[in-house]
């Protein structure tokens, strides 16, 4: 495990209430090809904090390289419509084009 990971697991069960420390934690997890895993930390941080944009993108990538077609359409719609709702027309934009590539 590397330190980068047990720091960010460590303030995650401490319940940290900032989701860049959940998304940080997932992205590592991805990184370290954990990706099973890394997906679980998309979908408990999607759960936790909903209108976090970033997340949704990043899970609907790593679902398509994990052939879950219907996780990656339902992360990716999900990101469309939670962008579209924080006026964030850049990451509705790429959203919207990953989105486009999902084929089941």
């Amino acid at each position: 495990m590397s330190q980068r990971l047990a720091m960010l697991e460590k303030l995650v069960a401490q319940g940290s209430q900032d989701p860049f420390v959940h998304y940080a934690c997932a992205m590592e997890l991805r990184t370290l090809s954990r990706n099973v895993e890394a997906l679980a930390a998309f979908r408990a941080l999607r759960e936790r904090f909903p209108a976090y944009v970033p997340t949704y993108l990043m899970a609907g990538q790593l679902a398509l390289e994990l052939a879950q077609m219907a996780t990656a359409r339902e992360f990716l719609e999900q990101g469309v419509s939670r962008a579209r709702a924080a006026g964030d027309t850049h990451a509705e934009a790429e959203l919207a084009r990953a989105l486009a590539g999902v084929v089941d």
